[in-house]
């Protein structure tokens, strides 16, 4: 297992780095809608889909990225050259309503457990995490290779000291009855981390950052703390489903909802504000 996950997480990073620094804008789109639409295979099985069901929400999925390739491309950039004000309008139908799911809605989600796997509303849900992550990704990539890279290295660090944060010191568990393993030391190891981590890019790259001091601390809190919430909120959906992984398209990582539960809570919060300011 930990072979097959070496050998998988290697595989991952070339390419992922290869496709970021080296595709066309319309290249990289494409790509996004092709993750899009796995993943959205991978939701189908955490509503408990299976077959041509599972198959048939993947491609419903990517009916809007297509539309909205073929109808905004000045607003996704796919020329060269991003229209802001035009990306902008398509905020505010795709990733206000992701911002107001991922600090409202989830949180209740989270607290209540209500039932989602197996649900016409989960499935429903599946297009608002999914869409806003897609849309995410395709601007994003107009600030740059780097840029986008350290933004998702926000989120990745947060994932790792989160993790040997709790191994270390975990006695409190964050949510017993969703994940068990996460404690409430690993959420503030998580905020540490990144913490530390916006501080040195600030410092070392502040002319290249929109954001004052005093708006990113409160901003690198509130992206940990969502960040934290898109991992919890597909453990419960998995619990609820009664699987482990999302699904097993990579070897010793499960699935790709594995790999981005935290970037599908966050990536569409950091856009917006990128898009505001």
């Amino acid at each position: 297992m930990l072979k097959a996950r070496v050998i998988t997480a290697i595989f991952l990073l070339i390419g992922f780095l290869a496709a970021l620094f080296l595709l066309s804008p319309l290249g990289w789109t494409l790509l996004a809608t092709v993750v899009a639409m796995l993943a959205a295979w991978e939701w189908g099985g955490l509503m408990r889909l299976v077959g041509i069901q599972r198959i048939a929400v993947a491609l419903l999925l990517g009916v809007p990225c297509t539309t909205l390739m073929l109808a905004q491309p000045e607003a996704l950039g796919l020329s060269g050259s991003l229209d802001k004000g035009a990306a902008l309008s398509l905020a505010w139908w795709f990733l206000l309503p992701a911002l107001g799911f991922w600090t409202l809605l989830v949180p209740l989600w989270l607290v209540r457990r209500f039932p989602l796997s197996g649900t016409a509303f989960g499935l429903l849900t599946g297009a608002v995490v999914l869409l806003p992550t897609w849309l995410a990704l395709v601007l994003l990539r107009h600030l740059g290779p780097w840029a986008l890279l350290g933004i998702m290295a926000l989120v990745w660090i947060a994932d790792i000291a989160a993790y040997f944060t709790g191994r270390a010191f975990g006695r409190r568990k964050l949510a017993p009855q969703i994940s068990p393993g996460k404690t409430w030391e690993g959420a503030y190891g998580a905020v540490a981390g990144v913490l530390i981590y916006g501080l040195a890019v600030y410092f070392l790259a502040g002319s290249a950052l929109a954001l004052p001091l005093l708006l990113l601390i409160p901003t690198l809190l509130v992206l940990t703390a969502v960040s934290i919430i898109g991992d919890l909120f597909e453990s419960l959906l998995k619990r609820q489903a009664g699987i482990k992984d999302s699904s097993q398209l990579l070897p010793g990582h499960g699935g790709i909802l594995d790999r981005i539960d935290s970037l599908t809570s966050t990536l569409p919060l950091v856009t917006l504000l990128w898009l505001v300011l």
